[in-house]
């Protein structure tokens, strides 16, 4: 990889949402960050896999809640269940089933709300809060980032 390549990645890293990027070819390892020193990142890979790096975040901030947690938003009743890393967003476990939840579903503390695909692999988003599905923020099949929010849930 030469020095062109190189200050190209790292413009669009700049200019990304992205907290964390790896890049393996090789013998060449660039991993870049914009985390702060007390975030932690737990690092995925398949066996044998020469594929750069998924890096999934995991916040271990006293200050900051776990990721997928939902957080306050403006009125003190809604919650937003955010994606808990980058990737692919489905709302049902395969396109033959139904969804986990629709817009004006109750859903429980825990319960399964959607699912999203990273490297191949497919993890579960589960709520963090009892309450009903008010607003779907994202559509099905699309790229989420980072903290993105997902749904927002009108507590009780």
């Amino acid at each position: 990889m030469n020095e062109k390549e190189i200050e190209r990645l790292l413009e669009k890293f700049d200019q990304s949402s992205l907290k964390d990027f790896e890049l393996t070819q090789d013998d060449f390892k660039l991993k870049l960050s914009k985390r702060e020193q007390n975030d932690q990142v737990v690092v995925q890979q398949p066996t044998g896999s020469k594929t750069p790096v998924s890096e999934v975040p995991k916040s271990t901030s006293a200050n900051s809640q776990p990721a997928g947690e939902p957080q306050q938003s403006v009125k003190d009743n809604v919650a937003e269940i955010k994606a808990p890393f980058v990737g692919v967003v489905y709302f049902a476990p395969s396109p033959d089933k139904p969804v986990y939840k629709k817009q004006g579903d109750h859903v429980e503390k825990g319960e399964v709300v959607c699912v999203i695909e990273a490297m191949k692999m497919i993890n579960e988003v589960k709520s963090n809060v009892t309450g009903t599905i008010s607003n779907i923020l994202v559509e099905d099949g699309s790229m989420v980032e980072y903290d993105q929010p997902i749904f927002q849930v009108t507590k009780g």
